[in-house]
């Protein structure tokens, strides 16, 4: 039995530093992975780069003789091809985009000084197989991505923003830019009560590295024993979610080249911890549910691991959420994170006040200090209905003032 898996992507990418055009690079790469199956076991050949089918099975036949793998399940079948690309732009259309854009901030914000970066990443990935197999998945989207310095600052960097889009708008980007830079000189204080407004992908690695179904089922997470149990607050909702519109170049099969229903699996629900997730190899070895989450890997066999794990979002806007209160983005943080028992400290180097919906100055350096089980749980506010301030989900938590790291 034999299996493909191909990831083609194409990247363009426009680069400014110092506010000067720096370069304009275009990259196409290919990595296929050819698997042979016999008896349980399986040779692979990763390949970078083209090479003919016949070739790289051929080697693949080589590395089951050689260098086999255990590999003991059914391949899995079924047909169907997913395209959510919305738009794509010419190279030539990119460099005008960038220059549009740095045109803009530079002419309107001449006291700042930018390192920018704007790209079209096009990416399609397949896998076909001698059961019937034949599954393929392409997205494309403009990256855009800014860094910038204020002229009187003594810092490297004071802050960043970024977003991607489907279809670029140009709108999108002006009203992020004057949001987080027309007030950035403006010194405000920390509120006493500190509601932190955040991009969440950051924070829920701890919460898959908790699901992950061998730490729960060798009582080494910190959610072991509590499947069933009601550990996090009644709105907080956590799903594997491929169908998600901020789920970038992620594809409907996992490494197992199994299929979620409904492109869904739900480990957290209102709080309650529903199940942990398992591939193929850690169910059968521990005697735990499948549940279709298995990392991709084309050099080697897959593992478990989640996809697009997304928090549910409220019917709430931001600032409803907030109700008259003050909220913190970040822009400069880290050196912190997780601690093995769920603490949470980062140290936020630069940050902004903001109303829910503008930014309104800048805030003095402090460090976040909080927990697993209390920012998803009696600190979780919850994931606004609109996206405001990153263009993406937002999660408000509270958290304490702790130490300047």
């Amino acid at each position: 039995m034999r299996e493909k898996m191909i990831s083609d992507n194409i990247v363009s990418e426009v680069q400014y530093e110092e506010n000067k055009l720096l370069s304009f690079q275009k990259i196409n790469s290919k990595t296929v992975s050819y698997r042979v199956y016999e008896n349980g076991m399986v040779g692979i050949h990763c390949q970078i780069g083209e090479i003919t089918d016949e070739e790289g099975f051929l080697k693949a036949e080589e590395n089951l003789r050689e260098r086999p793998r255990p590999y003991p399940f059914e391949l899995e079948s079924g047909k169907r091809s997913r395209n959510l690309t919305e738009r794509e732009v010419a190279d030539k259309e990119l460099l005008e985009i960038a220059d549009d854009c740095m045109k803009y901030i530079c002419g309107k914000y001449p006291d700042f000084v930018f390192k920018t970066s704007f790209s079209q990443n096009k990416n399609t990935q397949s896998r076909v197989n001698d059961k019937g197999m034949d599954y393929s998945n392409t997205d494309c989207c403009v990256n855009v991505s800014i860094s910038f310095k204020h002229v009187s600052s003594k810092d490297i960097m004071d802050g960043f923003f970024n977003f991607s889009l489907r279809d670029f708008e140009m709108d999108v980007f002006t009203k992020m830019a004057d949001n987080y830079l027309a007030n950035y000189t403006t010194e405000v204080e920390l509120p006493e009560e500190i509601i932190m407004d955040m991009q969440y992908y950051g924070l829920v690695g701890k919460l898959a590295d908790s699901l992950n179904g061998e730490n729960l089922a060798l009582g080494t997470s910190l959610l072991s024993g509590k499947v069933g149990e009601k550990v996090f607050a009644d709105g907080f909702t956590l799903t594997d979610d491929v169908t998600d519109e901020e789920s970038w170049f992620n594809c409907f099969w996992d490494g197992d080249g199994c299929v979620l229903e409904n492109d869904k699996q739900t480990f957290i629900e209102n709080g309650v911890v529903l199940t942990g997730y398992a591939d193929k190899k850690n169910a059968q070895k521990y005697g735990i549910s499948h549940t279709g989450d298995a990392y991709f890997n084309f050099s080697d066999i897959p593992g478990a691991g989640v996809r697009n794990l997304r928090i549910g979002r409220s019917t709430k806007t931001v600032k409803e959420l907030l109700n008259g209160r003050y909220c913190v983005v970040p822009l400069n943080y880290g050196g912190g994170g997780f601690a093995d028992n769920g603490d949470y400290t980062m140290p936020v180097h630069s940050a902004m006040l903001c109303d829910g919906e503008k930014i309104l100055g800048k805030l003095p350096p402090f460090t976040i200090v909080s927990n697993m089980f209390d920012m998803f749980g009696k600190d979780f506010i919850g994931v606004g209905a609109d996206k405001p301030i990153y263009n993406d989900k937002q999660i408000l938590f509270r958290v304490k003032k702790g130490n300047i790291l």
